[in-house]
């Protein structure tokens, strides 16, 4: 007696299982692309007039920033150090993707170079361009950053920069962030997931620290 080939048909719960599993895994995978696509930038500018043009953003930001509001005027100068990136960009409709280059500050001295990437899943409407500034107050906090072992959860959040912002603001693990919008349309905007990488510069007569007496 031959047998009959038994072929099994997958029931609706089944269905929706497999359909959950490939989401997932297309989610995955988007997310690794942005992250590959976004790391393939260089940390520090390639050119001469590359860094001279990034210096004067960063100039240019920090001077935005203690405009928008006053009192950020005696962060710079209390902090222990600072990463200021002139513009961080993001966009795109499902998969929201980031990268910004910035400099890195040490009691008010340039020591090198940062870029910030971020990769987030979720609705993320327009292309939106802001400014972003990391505060660290005390050394342990910007060598964690120096040594790339910085990258902010999803529960830390920055302060938008408005008029008085600053009074209120507090260090978080020995960070505090602060963002200006500078265009476009977002559904939200979240520092969340971002991650650094530090280049230091060369040493140089006008970036040496300066001897203690």
């Amino acid at each position: 007696m031959r047998e009959t080939a038994r072929v099994s048909v997958p029931g609706p719960h089944t269905h929706r299982q497999g359909i959950a599993m490939k989401q997932a895994l297309w989610t995955v995978m988007i997310g690794a692309l942005v992250v590959v696509g976004l790391g393939g930038c260089s940390t520090a500018p390639k050119s001469d007039s590359d860094r001279a043009a990034l210096a004067q953003n960063v100039r240019g930001t920090i001077e935005d920033f203690k405009l928008r509001d006053v009192g950020m005027a005696a962060l710079f100068e209390q902090a222990h150090g600072y990463a200021v990136f002139p513009s961080v960009g993001k966009g795109a409709v499902g998969v929201g993707g980031a990268y910004g280059r910035g400099q890195a500050f040490e009691n008010g001295r340039l020591i090198g170079y940062c870029d910030l990437t971020q990769a987030t899943i979720g609705l993320a409407l327009g292309g939106q361009a802001y400014s972003e500034v990391i505060f660290f107050e005390d050394a342990a906090s910007l060598d964690r950053f120096k040594y790339n072992n910085l990258e902010f959860s999803a529960q830390v959040s920055a302060v938008a920069a408005n008029a008085g912002a600053s009074a209120d603001a507090n260090y978080r693990d020995g960070v505090m962030v602060f963002t200006m919008v500078r265009g476009g349309l977002m559904y939200e905007a979240s520092v969340g997931g971002q991650g650094f990488t530090y280049e230091p510069i060369a040493e140089t007569p006008e970036n040496r620290p300066k001897p203690t007496r």
